[in-house]
């Protein structure tokens, strides 16, 4: 591992779907969430971990100290029993363990911590196994994400479709064909904003500056191993960073947010690319750079 990160950063996500469902809203028969009130898009702070956490495991194929905690089809007590294993504890000892090292519930939380890469990022609520109190700890992560909006309303579509495969065998003696829908937005650019304390990765995690760099790296490229005739074309456009010179800022969070503008074209009244805006960021507060990924 390399060393933990020494500066805060706060950074813009950028991304578009053409054709497609970013996210949809159980809630409403799986139709792309939106903001009732103002017609504008919604991507959940969930789903795009999730998009992270799916191209840290593809990348990394469970490398030691990047695996994923919250993972399809792996019970989260079958990970945290790993950490009773590796100090050689059994779960119905854990109670009187404890009692002997005063210190034991760290130490259950660094393994996890160190050896999950989505728990030393985003953090994670390890309490599991309740009748036999198998409690690996709460970490809060020094990765923050919130909910994505898109920059204009959005008009989400319910398309009909046909296909010629009958289910059974009784429905195939009085038809030929099935119908289904699909829940697309024509074109929609999001804009999600996040958060990364060193202060809570230096305390808590080790988050580190190797951890950083995947992360980045997982942003700009957690839609391009995640493709699927259901989401269109989904692509982030940029990732545009701030790095603060101390570990707590230099400057509040909003201020960095409101230097990032974007704005449609003038010429243009339906956007359906993303050159039909311009994405411009403006003067910093001291202590403060930005680097601007794509």
């Amino acid at each position: 591992m390399s060393e933990i990160i020494k500066n805060r950063y706060d950074f813009v996500i950028l991304f578009d779907v053409e054709n497609g469902n970013p996210n949809g809203d159980p809630d409403a028969g799986n139709m792309p969430r939106v903001d009732p009130e103002t017609g504008h898009g919604l991507v959940t702070d969930v789903c795009l971990k999730r998009k992270i956490r799916n191209y840290v495991e593809t990348v990394m194929e469970d490398a030691k100290g990047y695996r994923i905690y919250i993972k399809d089809q792996v019970p989260l007590n079958r990970s945290d029993e790993e950490a009773l294993e590796h100090y050689h504890i059994k779960k119905e000892n854990l109670k009187e363990e404890k009692k002997k090292d005063p210190d034991l519930d760290l130490k259950i939380r660094n393994f996890m911590c160190e050896n999950f890469f989505d728990i030393r990022t985003f953090g994670a609520v390890m309490t599991t196994f309740v009748t036999g109190k198998l409690n690996c700890g709460q970490v809060r992560g020094p990765v923050q994400l919130g909910f994505a909006r898109s920059i204009d309303p959005i008009t989400p579509q319910e398309i009909t479709i046909t296909r010629i495969a009958i289910t059974t065998e009784a429905d195939a003696e009085n038809k030929n064909t099935e119908m289904g829908n699909k829940h697309i937005v024509p074109y929609g650019l999001y804009r999600a904003e996040g958060y990364v304390s060193a202060n809570l990765a230096r305390k808590t995690t080790g988050f580190s500056e190797e951890d950083l760099e995947l992360l980045w790296q997982a942003i700009l490229n957690m839609f391009e191993n995640d493709h699927s005739a259901a989401r269109g074309k989904m692509a982030v456009r940029e990732l545009i960073i701030f790095r603060h010179d101390s570990e707590l800022g230099n400057a509040p969070a909003y201020k960095l947010f409101e230097a990032v503008q974007v704005e449609r074209k003038p010429d243009v009244t339906d956007p359906r690319a993303y050159s039909d805006y311009t994405v411009t960021v403006g003067d910093l507060p001291a202590g403060v750079t930005c680097e601007r990924r794509s």
